[in-house]
Formats: structure tokens, sequence, C-alpha cells
């Protein structure tokens, strides 16, 4: 039995699961704390608009990276590693800074309540921040792909400085919370260079051949991540251009912890991903996947939902308002990890049309339906909303693989 054990602990798949998962983990407990700190250092409002603030950065980050972040994976095993990095991270970071630019541009026509970008320093603080991200987001994707997840454990680590940042800020409001990611981004890039550089190398150059080797991988994994990703950073903008920068806050805070739940079948998912595109056995690990993610899945989403409040009343007595919603989200986790592994499947398989057929169905049902419903029933809206796409998506996966499509 313990040879087993052993066995298993050293399995890539696992291994590297394990890390991805610690990583998320570690992460998101961060941010659990994060937020819990800043719910008690800074009012309610100042939380709701520091939501929006960090959620225009992540969809800026997301349109930059044109889709480099998965292609990082997908070519790194048999391509020249530093050349798929270094162009990776120049041409994203150039386009980061630009849609930066833009957004800040037109803050006032579209994004009226995000009043600190109207600052001269915050603009360029948050330029800055758009810059960094996009360096260490794509340095996360190369640990990942090396399968050293035990490096990509120690950057996400060091991300958890952010918290410190918090008690030195509060006198900034809004922008001392989103202050206080960008020194930890800072402290993340120097460590993220220092340990890519032992493993891989950079040098400011762009390999054109690659670009052109990549392009339709890269472009198709782009508008598959905008589909996926981008609802999650809308949400808690249209929640504060509908309901206001309070009830922002509460979603935001409900969302978060519901995160803890999201990275088991995310990890797994990406795992999955990784050990395909290294030629593993794909049906073996799917059904390793699907059997650790139950495991693990189903007592989270149980405590959730029985102690979900007791969670939530440590932010403040006032985002137990949210705790139907956290309960909502919950339980959409078990047809969201469906989707995932089948989008992994589909990804190693690079079957780019599906992918972005699937996740353009979500993005426009989730948004769509938030859109509608969190007007009528407030914040859980956009649970009833999650819950909706996901239980439609995980039919279609499920119908798809009844009609025997060759995807294991």
């Amino acid at each position: 039995m313990l040879k087993k054990l052993i066995q298993q602990a050293k399995d890539p798949l696992y291994k590297n699961s394990f890390f991805i998962m610690l990583s998320s983990i570690t992460n998101a407990g961060f941010g659990f704390f994060f937020w819990m700190i800043a719910a008690r250092l800074y009012s309610a409002e100042d939380v709701g608009i520091a939501t929006a603030l960090l959620s225009s950065l992540n969809l800026i980050i997301l349109f930059s990276r044109l889709g480099f972040d998965y292609s990082i994976i997908r070519f790194f095993p048999k391509g020249n590693k530093s050349r798929i990095l270094s162009t990776s991270i120049v041409i994203s970071t150039s386009f980061a800074i630009l849609f930066g630019i833009l957004f800040i541009a037109f803050v006032d026509v579209f994004f009226s309540k995000l009043h600190p970008l109207r600052n001269l320093m915050f603009s360029a603080v948050f330029l800055m921040t758009a810059a960094v991200s996009s360096v260490t987001s794509l340095t996360a994707q190369s640990f990942i792909a090396l399968r050293r997840g035990e490096l990509y454990f120690l950057q996400n680590l060091a991300a958890g400085s952010r918290i410190l940042f918090l008690f030195f800020l509060t006198f900034l409001g809004s922008a001392g919370i989103f202050g206080s990611v960008s020194f930890a981004f800072l402290f993340v890039l120097i460590l993220a260079l220092l340990l890519i550089g032992r493993t891989v190398g950079l040098s400011l150059s762009v390999d054109a051949d690659y670009v052109r080797e990549s392009f339709r991988f890269s472009a198709g994994n782009y508008l598959a991540s905008l589909f996926s990703i981008a609802p999650n950073q809308i949400l808690p903008i249209m929640v504060l251009n509908l309901l206001g920068a309070e009830k922002a806050a509460y979603y935001y805070v409900a969302f978060a912890i519901a995160g803890l739940i999201f990275l088991i079948p995310g990890s797994m998912s990406a795992s999955l991903f990784v050990e395909g595109s290294h030629g593993e056995s794909l049906r073996k690990n799917v059904l390793k996947s699907l059997a650790a993610i139950a495991v693990l899945l189903t007592p989270a989403v149980i405590f959730i939902c029985l102690f979900g409040d007791f969670i939530l009343h440590l932010f403040g007595k006032d985002y137990v308002q949210a705790f139907e919603l956290l309960r909502l989200f919950a339980l959409s986790s078990f047809f969201f990890a469906v989707v995932s592994v089948y989008l992994a499947v589909k990804r190693v398989q690079m079957d780019v049309r599906r992918i972005i057929l699937l996740n353009g169905l979500n993005c426009f049902a989730l948004l769509t339906l938030s859109y509608l419903l969190i007007p009528k029933f407030d914040i859980l809206g956009a649970g009833y909303a999650w819950i909706a796409t996901y239980f439609t998506s995980s039919l279609i996966v499920g119908f798809l693989v009844v009609k025997k499509e060759r995807w294991i």
C-alpha cells in the first residue's frame, strides 16, 4: 500500500496536479485573508470599487495574452523554451500596456464609477501593474509546462505579500487595496525572473517562426479563453453598475470563497492538459482526474453549504447576505468540473473549434442571464445564472460523450 502511494506521488499527473492545486489553495487562501482583512480595514464601498479595478486589470491581462499562455504549455515540450517564453512575454506585455492605455482613456465613458483612474499617478501605477502582471502570469505558465509545479507554488507564495501592504495603505481607500496588489506583483516579478533565468532563460526578442507555427492554436485558444474567463471579470463590474459598490463587494467575496472549490477541477484539468501535451495516455489520465475531482469536490461543497455563513461572517456581519449566493456557486462546481475536464481533453487534441463553441455558449449564456436576473433577484441572480449555464453546458458535454464522440 505504501509502495503504491509512493509510486502515485511520483506520477507526473499527480505531482504536477498537487503543486498546481497547492498553489491554487495557497493563492485562494491568501485571497481569502486579503479580502477578509480589507473588509475590516476599508469600507464596503472601497472594497467594491477595488474589486472592479482588479477585475478590469485582469480583463486587460486576459485580452493581452493572445493565447500564448496555452501555446507555452503545448509547444514547450518540443520547442526552444527560451525563444517561446521570450516571444510570448514581449508581445503580450506590449499589448497589456496598449490595452491599459485605451482602458484609461475611455474609463469616464464606460466605467465612470472607477474614479481612481482619473488620477494621473494612479493611472501610471495601473499601467505598471498591468505590465508586471503580464510577465508573471506567463512565467507561471512556463513553470507548469516544465512540470516544475514547485516553482509555480513559490511564485504564488510570494504573491501572498499583498496582505502585508494592506495595513500601510488604508489612507488611500480603494487605491490602497489596489496598491497592495501592485507592490506584491513587483516582488513576485523579481522572484519569477530569478527562477526562470535558472531554468529557461530570457531575451528581449521575438521568434517569428514560433509565432507563425503557433498562430492557429494561440488564436483559437485566445478566443476560447476570452469566452471562458472574461465573464468572471465582467460580472463584478456589472454588479457594481447595476447594484452599487457594496453589493459588488458582497458578490466578489462570495465568488472568492467559491474559488477555493473551483480550483479543484481547475487544477486537475490544467495538469491533465500538461500530461496530454507530453504524450501521456489521455484516457487513463481522464479517468484518474475525474476520480480525484469527485473525491475532493464532494466534501468541499458539503462544507461550504453547511458552514459558508460562518466563513462570510469573518469578513463582517453584512457579508453574510451573500450566503445563498455562495451556496449556488458551490453547487455549480460539479457541472463546472465536467466542462473543465472535457475542455482539457479538447486542448490536448487541439480541437480549438469545439473549445471556442462551448466557451462561447457559456460566456453568452452567463452574461445574458446575469444581466437579466441580477436586477430581479439582486446578487442571487448571478448565482442562478451560474447554475443554469454550467448545468446546460455539462448536459451538452454528456450528450457528446454518449454519442461516442472520440474524446478519450
